[in-house]
C-alpha cells in the first residue's frame, strides 16, 4: 500500500493547530484528520474500542501502538467511505503523531511532506488563549493555569522532539500569536511551494 502524502501542523496546546486544520479540511485537494475527533468518534463496542475506553475512563494515557491502530482504523474506513482520497487528497494531520515513538509507528502508513510548525514562545499567550477556550466552550476543567501549563509542559518534553525527528522534511516556521487569517495566509504560501512541485497535483 502505498503511503498517504501528509502535511503535518505542529504546535503547543493553544497554538492554533484545530482551527488552521479545520479550514484547510474544507479545501478541495485537502482532508483533515484532528486525534480527538478520531477518539471521540470510536464504537466501543468494538474490542480497540473497549480497550481505549478501559485506559481513558482511568484518566491513563493510551498505549502509542494502540493510538496508532485506532487512528490508522479510522483513516482506512474514511478511505473506503469516499470522503478521505488518498489518490488526490493530501491528509492533514494535527494532534497525532503526539511523540517520537507515534511517528515512527507511522511511517509505513504515512508520507510527511511539509510540516508547519506554529510556535509560540510566550507561553503566557498560550495559556491565555487556552483559559478564554475553555469559558466559551464551557469546559472549566481546562480553564485550570496549573493544567494548562502541565500539558504545555507535557507537549515540550513529550512531542517538541519530533521536529528533530523531521529535520529533513520541508517546514514552516509560523507565529501562532498572529490572527487565524495571517496565519492561514502563511500556511497558503507553504502549501503552493509544496503543490507546485508534487507531479500527483
Amino acid at each position: 500500500m502505498s503511503r498517504y502524502r501528509t502535511i503535518l501542523i505542529f504546535g503547543a496546546p493553544g497554538s492554533g493547530k484545530g482551527t488552521q486544520g479545520k479550514i484547510l479540511g474544507k479545501t478541495p485537494g485537502f482532508y483533515h484528520c484532528a486525534c480527538g475527533d478520531v477518539f471521540r468518534s470510536l464504537d466501543t463496542a468494538t474490542e480497540l474500542g473497549a480497550a481505549f475506553l478501559e485506559y481513558s475512563s482511568k484518566g491513563q494515557l493510551v498505549p502509542d501502538e494502540m493510538t496508532v491502530r485506532l487512528w490508522h482504523e479510522s483513516i482506512r474506513k474514511t478511505a473506503e467511505s469516499g470522503k478521505f482520497k488518498p489518490s488526490r487528497d493530501y491528509l492533514i494531520l494535527d494532534g497525532i503523531p503526539r511523540n517520537v515513538a507515534q511517528a515512527i509507528l507511522m511511517e509505513e502508513h504515512i508520507e510527511v511532506r511539509r510540516i508547519f510548525h506554529l510556535s509560540c514562545p510566550d507561553r503566557d499567550k498560550l495559556v491565555a488563549r487556552l483559559k478564554k477556550r475553555a469559558l466559551r466552550d464551557n469546559r472549566l476543567d481546562d480553564a485550570n493555569e496549573e493544567v494548562i501549563r502541565q500539558r504545555l509542559a507535557t507537549y515540550d518534553a513529550e512531542s517538541k522532539p519530533m521536529l528533530q525527528h523531521y529535520s529533513g522534511v520541508p517546514r514552516n516556521d509560523i507565529d501562532a500569536s498572529m490572527t487565524p487569517l495571517q496565519v492561514i495566509h502563511e500556511i497558503i504560501k507553504g502549501l503552493l511551494d509544496e503543490t507546485a512541485s508534487s507531479p500527483e497535483q
